[in-house]
């Protein structure tokens, strides 16, 4: 069976971080040179310890000059802090929400529908950055070209599940819409292999005009 995409198949591997001693103005020209939203924080031998992001800065700019009530002071005690900080310490939201590499594709697109961010720091096992994956990163599994996809369903679906009968099954893939024809021996299978198709990373959908043996 082909191995499944993992964070570590598609992440950046090269990573703007600072430290928690960097100051605004200088996480801010970070931003704009490597033309990224957010940088994650990062001490000693590159332990991730927060990420500061687009939004944790533009709170200075949403409440310069804004005079808040005692009522919204304490409802956005956290955002008036920043909004006062200069340094990267004060400013990041920590902890960090990280993944390891050997997550697979869906389990980071969760965390990151889960926690409300668009990319998350990779990190190794004693907490160290080793990339960043963002949801465009995420979205790179479905450029694999048609053939490849073909080729793994016909190898890791038809041929396993349909092990009698693969040979007439015709496997075609366009613009990654997997659409499996032809006749198998054991109809039972056929939403199987139709979920199965529709599992392998890079499948955009899956039309499945299968059918069994007459008789059987």
């Amino acid at each position: 069976m082909t191995h499944p995409y993992t964070v570590a198949d598609v992440m950046t591997e090269k990573v703007v971080a600072v430290r928690p001693g960097e100051e605004f103005k200088e996480i801010v020209a970070a931003m704009e040179r490597w033309k990224v939203t957010a940088v994650p924080v990062v001490e000693g031998e590159g332990r991730v310890v927060g990420v500061v992001s687009e939004a944790d800065l533009l709170l200075k700019e949403e409440l310069q000059g804004h005079r808040l009530g005692l009522v919204e002071q304490r409802e956005r005690l956290d955002a008036t802090a920043k909004a006062g900080s200069r340094l990267a310490r004060d400013l990041m939201t920590s902890p960090a929400v990280t993944i390891g590499s050997e997550a697979s594709l869906p389990q980071a697109a969760r965390t990151m529908a889960t926690h409300h961010v668009k990319r998350l720091p990779v990190v190794d096992e004693h907490g160290a950055v080793q990339g960043i994956v963002s949801r465009s990163d995420l979205l790179k599994v479905f450029l694999r070209p048609d053939e490849e996809l073909a080729s793994e369903v016909r190898r890791d679906v038809v041929e396993h599940v349909f092990p009698l009968s693969h040979q007439d099954v015709d496997v075609r893939v366009e613009a990654g819409v997997v659409v499996l024809a032809g006749r198998v021996r054991d109809a039972s299978l056929i939403p199987l292999a139709a979920r199965l198709a529709r599992a392998v990373d890079g499948v955009v959908d899956v039309r499945c005009e299968l059918t069994g043996e007459a008789g059987r």
